[in-house]
């Protein structure tokens, strides 16, 4: 007999004959089965089967439109452990079997059919389909503690970045929303290179702490207004080298190492004229060009105690003229098409501190 666990399962029975229909019907009943679904309409049938979820399909071939092979074709995409078909027809030649299962039936029975042999099939098709089922369903809970597991680690990953932002902002003068909008253009101009999801939010998160080396500089260099000495310079331009030093570590997350790798190369300039490494071209890796492009456009847009902000006519000209010379070319024509999402991002994200035109 069957086991409890099967008779609430679904089966759908299509067969144009009435009397051959009432008798699978009565049959699969008697043997325990509660919810059984007998068409003689194809057309209503298929309709159905599209509409509702079901365990296992009973199918006559030989019908009209649509017949039994239409069907199989119509359900092409179930997915066939957890949704088997059981072929009841008399069309019982080889061409018409091998079809059959070419379309994605599970089994083959020819009539006239022996009902015990019909019963042990359903069993043991509902047996598959139950198996199937109780495996996807695993296999969703897996993803969904996977997925919770994943956004608790990107949580995590996300208050180290505010907390060492919040450090480095007690140290530099560029406060407010200025590190955040670095990410989150940092990120836009990543997807609209096409990187994929994973790389544009590890430099969401990476690209805020480009400037933490300056928790290493001291409070005069820092907070001088006009130009610094050649030595202050000197000093000033350290603050790479301890950023790296500070995000480096060997066992980290590869956002991490973004971070660190951003942070040491950020002022390199497309010509080889930066600093610290005199770094050209594409020997200045992608994510630390991103950032010297980002910052440089939001630096340039926003007011400080020693300037005030640029126009946006006035940025975007300079980002454009000195593609080829401080930025990679392919990064500027990139960022021109994104000039007014930018803007956006600018005006969205107004800092709190002082207000930005």
């Amino acid at each position: 007999m069957l086991s409890e666990n099967l008779r609430d399962c679904t089966i759908v029975v299509i067969e144009d004959t009435p009397a051959n229909l009432r008798l699978v019907e009565a049959t699969l009943r008697a043997f325990g089965l509660r919810q059984v679904k007998g068409f003689s309409s194809s057309a209503e049938g298929l309709a159905w089967l599209q509409e509702n979820p079901w365990d296992l399909l009973l199918l006559d071939l030989d019908m009209p439109s649509p017949d039994g092979f239409e069907i199989l074709q119509a359900l092409s995409g179930r997915n066939r452990s957890s949704r088997p078909v059981l072929i009841v027809t008399a069309l019982s030649d080889a061409p018409s079997r091998r079809r059959g299962l070419e379309l994605g039936a599970n089994d083959y029975l020819c009539k006239p059919v022996d009902l015990p042999e019909l019963l042990l099939r359903v069993g043991n098709s509902l047996q598959l389909s139950q198996a199937s089922q109780a495996l996807q369903r695993e296999r969703d809970n897996l993803e969904r503690k996977v997925h919770e597991r994943t956004r608790q680690l990107l949580d995590s990953h996300q208050a180290v970045v505010r907390s060492l932002c919040r450090a480095a902002e007690f140290k530099d003068s560029e406060t407010g929303n200025h590190i955040l909008r670095i990410g989150e253009s940092a990120a836009l101009l990543a997807r609209a290179l096409g990187q994929d999801e994973a790389w544009v939010e590890n430099i969401r998160l990476a690209a805020p702490m480009h400037d933490i080396g300056k928790i290493g500089i001291p409070d005069r260099i820092l907070g001088r207004p006009g130009q610094f000495s050649p030595e202050e310079r000197d000093l000033m331009n350290r603050h790479p080298r301890i950023g790296h030093e500070i995000l480096s570590d060997h066992h980290g997350s590869s956002m991490m190492q973004m971070a660190a790798d951003i942070a040491l190369h950020h002022h390199e300039r497309w010509d080889g004229s930066g600093y610290p490494g005199g770094l050209e071209g594409e020997e200045i890796p992608l994510a630390a060009r991103i950032v010297a492009l980002c910052d440089v456009y939001d630096a340039l847009r926003s007011e400080r105690p020693y300037k005030p902000a640029w126009p946006v006519a006035k940025v975007q000209r300079f980002i454009l003229e000195n593609a080829g010379r401080q930025f990679d070319p392919q990064l500027v024509e990139v960022m021109s098409g994104l000039f007014p999402e930018l803007e956006r991002l600018h005006a969205e994200m107004v800092d709190e501190r002082r207000g930005e035109q």
